[in-house]
């Protein structure tokens, strides 16, 4: 199922079928309440999408679709240099020898960060003048766990969705850290829905793309991730316990702004487009802050 939250009677949620959308208002309140049911809840959500009762169908073109998880009450977890060529193209702009990290390397970004479906990503010049690009493969977290070993770490997964980490990359320089450059308002773009896990049977395979005004800038698979699903999921539950709505972004393949001769940062209407195989578009544009 391709799962939605859009703008109704407050937060709503929905599932796409057929160029419609189908509410789930009678299987859930909001996305996090159908995540935290577990498989009774998704049983439920298959189970109104196959009557198809005309009272629970909208046209998608009617609908404002806002972030899948709107309302967050913890940080976004990220990695960083996650992608060979990605993590080889960041030393080479700090002037540093190629290296890959032996560990993942965690930050995570505000819940403030927040963005929806062709929302506006705000550009404040007097903040930064380095905004760049990040699309990235993000999973759900589905049930509580501590711990986890690798083998089990994929049942874990309840779905997938797309990032972009919008990143001030003069921000991230000055403070020597990622966290005040990756969390700017408005800087983490997210959606357009999210992809159940039982649609994805292998993520390797998923290729993502973003395209920056129609130009392709980065292209890859999830397969070549230097750290891969259940490694992020067994590192990052050591000592620490994932809880059901957790996002965590996978980190972004080589062709970003900064990695770029000569380097390049995104402007004031410029329109950016992330997409990941199966899940879709993520398309926002640059804006005046």
């Amino acid at each position: 199922m391709r799962l939605i939250s859009f703008a109704g009677r407050g937060i709503m949620v929905g599932a796409l079928h057929n160029n419609e959308v189908v509410m789930l208002d009678s299987v859930a309140d909001d996305m996090l309440s159908l995540i935290e049911m577990g498989p009774s809840g998704l049983k439920r959500a298959r189970q109104v999408i196959a009557e198809g009762m005309p009272r629970d169908l909208l046209p998608l073109d009617q609908v404002k679709l806002l972030a899948p998880l709107p309302r967050l009450s913890k940080n976004i977890v990220c990695l960083g240099m996650n992608y060979v060529e990605h993590a080889y193209e960041s030393m080479r702009a700090k002037g540093l020898p190629e290296t890959l990290p032996e560990h993942p390397v965690f930050f995570t970004k505000a819940t403030t960060t927040v963005n929806h479906p062709e929302g506006g990503i705000p550009l404040d010049s007097a903040i930064t003048q380095q905004l760049d690009w990040e699309v990235e493969l993000a999973f759900i977290i589905g049930q509580r766990g501590k711990n986890i070993k690798r083998a089990d770490a994929m049942r874990y997964v309840w779905g997938y969705t797309i990032i972009n980490d919008i990143s001030a990359r003069d921000l991230q320089n000055r403070h020597n850290q990622f966290f005040k450059g990756k969390s700017l308002d408005g800087s983490c773009p997210m959606g357009p829905c999210i992809l159940t896990a039982d649609e994805v049977p292998n993520p390797a395979e998923l290729g993502l793309r973003l395209r920056v005004n129609g130009v392709t800038k980065q292209e890859s698979v999830v397969g070549d991730l230097i750290f891969d699903i259940p490694t992020i999921i067994e590192t990052l539950s050591q000592g620490q316990t994932l809880e059901p709505g957790d996002i965590i972004a996978t980190g972004t393949p080589s062709g970003v702004g900064m990695g770029r001769t000569p380097q390049e940062w995104l402007q004031v209407g410029d329109v950016v487009e992330a997409e990941i195989d199966k899940i879709g578009v993520l398309r926002n544009t640059v804006v005046k802050a």
